[in-house]
């Protein structure tokens, strides 16, 4: 398996990879909301449905891919509510004709709804019981959120991206310049731990409480990037979310206020991360299609506004408990 991408990956590929496993497919294939990765679901002849997740090529190695199931099963082992892949014959990672995949049992729920501070309260209990199982240990395969890979070479990819339109290349690098370096300034190093890494609402199932969903993002980094996507809104209302969460974090795990100074820098580069990983994926047909307005000229405008707002959420002063 030498590309990058999924060209290869066809329905009859699929079918035989989950049937490898001996799970017998009984429907069709329903493909699921997932870019960075090929996820289906299915009924098997054991009338259950199940999820299988094929992995990017080259993105993570196995024994990343390994680390990052041996996490979810600690967490089920410890009743956080967790999505963790089926071990079958021993194994809970697969690999059929150069693709590595798992099988999910099919979870339900609805949405988490970010400004419902009653879910709050619970999501904040449940990363504090992440947080602390995630402290007993270490990640030794999994990367770290660091200033190199989430803001200087995505930095560094988007000006060799074709897609921003030759007129906007002055303002939006400028802007863009001015964030990276602002952020290499905020961002400070903290404890790190094993987190969730991409704890947003998308990756939360509600069904009489939260689920977690998706440790495809699990990697090193301090506690309050788990915490500070369920934000949202104007300062006043971050503020008392952040204050249900933490309050309700602190039952089960301590927090360290200091690391409150790390949120707007942390926001500033997931919003480089992701314009340069949405530029890096173009190649994959998927990508065009999901995502039409990358190439516009119009969403390149916005991008410049939206760093020019977090350039002066940069300058002031963070959020205090």
């Amino acid at each position: 398996m030498t590309t990058f991408d999924f060209s290869g990956l066809t329905p009859d590929l699929i079918l035989d990879a989950i049937e490898s496993t001996g799970i017998r497919v009984e429907s069709g294939l329903l493909a699921l909301n997932s870019y960075e990765n090929r996820v289906y679901q299915f009924l098997a002849e054991d009338k259950k449905r199940y999820v299988v997740k094929f992995y990017r090529p080259q993105r993570w190695n196995q024994l990343q891919i390994q680390e990052e199931h041996d996490f979810a099963a600690e967490l089920a082992a410890h009743e956080v509510p967790i999505v963790a892949p089926l071990t079958i014959s021993e194994q809970s990672l697969h690999m059929y004709h150069g693709y590595f995949f798992a099988v999910f049992p099919s979870a339900g729920g609805r949405q988490f709804e970010a400004d419902n501070l009653e879910q709050l309260e619970w999501m904040g209990r449940f990363i504090g019981r992440m947080h602390g199982i995630s402290q007993s240990s270490r990640f030794k395969h999994r990367p770290s959120i660091n200033i190199e890979s989430h803001l200087l070479i995505p930095a560094n990819e988007l000006t060799q991206s074709t897609l921003i339109p030759a007129d906007l290349h002055h303002p939006f690098f400028t802007i863009l310049e001015q964030v990276v370096e602002l952020t290499k300034k905020r961002y400070s190093d903290s404890t790190h731990i094993r987190l969730h890494g991409d704890c947003h609402a998308g990756n939360i199932l509600w069904r009489d409480g939260p689920t977690f969903v998706d440790l495809d993002d699990c990697r090193s980094g301090p506690a309050i990037q788990d915490l500070w996507m369920m934000l949202s809104g104007d300062k006043q209302q971050q503020f008392i979310q952040l204050d249900t969460l933490v309050e309700a974090y602190e039952e089960f795990c301590d927090f360290d206020r200091s690391q409150l100074n790390l949120i707007e820098p942390l926001r500033a580069m997931r919003m480089v991360h992701y314009m340069a990983w949405l530029s890096k994926r173009w190649n994959d047909p998927a990508f065009p299609q999901a995502f039409p307005w990358f190439a516009e000229g119009r969403y390149w405008e916005q991008q410049i506004l939206a760093l020019k707002e977090q350039f002066s959420a940069l300058q002031e002063p963070a959020l205090e408990l």
